[in-house]
């Protein structure tokens, strides 16, 4: 069986001691991932994660840096690669669209002091999230993340 591999852009935006989250809610339980998603055609990937904090925010962002790199090679139909970039909050975007993902319940923002313990996914983003934001070393490839993995809590 072949599978597409999906290359996403995602948004880390920090305000305050705070870290944007979309939230999601399956009727059962609540949990947290970061803006962003797909990279359309002809969309270079920092233009990637600006639309998509605004489709699903309503926040207008300036992408910066590239922090880190996951993966996500099973649980899902295909192979998941998300580039995780730091963006700078710019202000909210009255006339933006709001496209919601399938779930999203609404958006947070979530103290980062005690993110490693937040329902928050890929969990492998949680403690370097942290380290970044503490000004401690952290890695940029953060490896796959499998189905079942240990929850980051340390």
């Amino acid at each position: 069986m072949q599978r597409t591999i999906r290359i996403s852009a995602k948004a880390v935006v920090i305000r305050d001691g705070k870290l944007l989250a979309v939230k999601l809610n399956d009727g059962n339980e609540e949990w947290y991932i970061l803006p962003g998603g797909g990279q359309d055609e002809e969309e270079i990937l920092p233009q990637t994660v600006e639309r998509e904090v605004r489709e699903e925010t309503r926040f207008e962002v300036t992408c910066k840096d590239l922090l880190f790199v996951i993966e996500g090679v099973h649980g899902e139909s295909f192979h998941r690669v998300d580039l995780v970039f730091l963006c700078e909050y710019l202000s909210e975007a009255k006339s933006a669209t709001l496209h919601r993902d399938t779930n999203q319940s609404g958006v947070a923002w979530l103290e980062l002091a005690a993110l490693n313990r937040l329902p928050l996914y890929p969990s492998k983003l949680r403690r370097p999230i942290m380290n970044f934001y503490e000004g401690k070393e952290y890695a940029k490839y953060l490896g796959n993340e499998e189905i079942g993995d240990p929850e980051c809590s340390e």
